[in-house]
């Protein structure tokens, strides 16, 4: 009867999380990112925004107390117009980053541990043909041809951003087929199912963990982009939408639309670019001292 290597992590080598490192940058951030989480989520349940679409006050009304930001050039409150943007943000980079990093990772490790078979070689194809399309003509083609269609952003960024993640997990999963509790199993004649799943899947999880973070930031910079060319689903307000509708707004000396929507996309973009390198310098072997 065949016994499966062990394999056990050793629990007092775990990195600290973020927040017990102390960096004040990084605590920054995560209050940061907390505050956007805030409003989108209260934005999701119906608690701020819903003047985002409707003409409450005067056009190019100034700061208030019933509007915090003032008005756009037809009456909407800007501060609940940002607060849906954050709320599309989010959907957009969680769903992206989601199942862009669950493609790119289960088609990374098995092309990795089929090394030279046939599920690598079709990857292998993929990857060249999908990474051959220039980015914003992939996603603009498919997003021109779903004409809006609900998940089409989302879906063009998924196919643009998996490869990324692939790439990373086949050369993490070449290194580890060569591992001493891999190669163990693997003589001892254990299914692959469960070699991948047991041992393969768990010590890729720091690349995965680390590129949803980073397909995550990816993914809201091109929403905003996409929505800012007019590509955009249209189901939601988008920080790219406000941009575009202020662009006039800047030329009559109206500053207030476009740089809450242009700054709360650089906070949160630069909140998560710190959180991402700490991520990784926490999760990384060659930092973190597991090697």
């Amino acid at each position: 009867m065949n016994s499966e290597p062990a394999f056990a992590v050793d629990l007092r080598s775990a990195p600290p999380s973020l927040w017990r490192q102390g960096r004040l940058l990084t605590r920054s951030a995560l209050v940061l990112l907390s505050l956007f989480v805030l409003l989108g989520v209260s934005t999701w349940f119906g608690l701020w925004g819903d003047a985002a679409t409707t003409t409450t006050g005067l056009l190019h009304g100034p700061a208030s107390m019933e509007h915090w930001l003032g008005t756009n050039a037809i009456g909407q409150d800007i501060a609940a117009r940002a607060s849906a943007g954050a709320a599309t943000a989010f959907e957009t980079g969680l769903a992206v980053a989601l199942l862009a990093t669950a493609l790119g990772g289960a088609l990374g490790i098995l092309a990795g541990y089929y090394h030279r078979r046939w599920p690598d070689h079709l990857v292998s194809w993929l990857l060249a043909v999908l990474d051959a399309v220039p980015f914003y003509l992939l996603v603009g083609a498919l997003a021109y041809a779903a004409q809006g269609a609900p998940g089409t952003i989302v879906l063009a960024l998924t196919l643009a951003f998996w490869t990324g993640t692939a790439r990373l997990v086949r050369a993490e999963t070449l290194k580890l087929r060569e591992t001493g509790f891999v190669l163990a199993a693997m003589t001892q004649g254990v299914a692959d199912w469960k070699i991948l799943t047991r041992h393969v899947a768990p010590n890729a999880a720091h690349l995965l963990l680390i590129q949803g973070t980073i397909t995550f930031v990816a993914a809201v910079k091109s929403e905003v982009v996409l929505s800012f060319l007019g590509l955009g689903d249209g189901r939601g307000i988008s920080w790219g939408q406000m941009i575009a509708e202020s662009s006039q707004d800047v030329l009559a000396g109206h500053f207030t639309g476009f740089v809450v929507a242009s700054g709360s996309l650089i906070l949160l973009v630069t909140a998560l670019n710190v959180i991402t390198d700490d991520l990784q310098d926490s999760l990384d072997p060659r930092y973190s001292g597991l090697t």
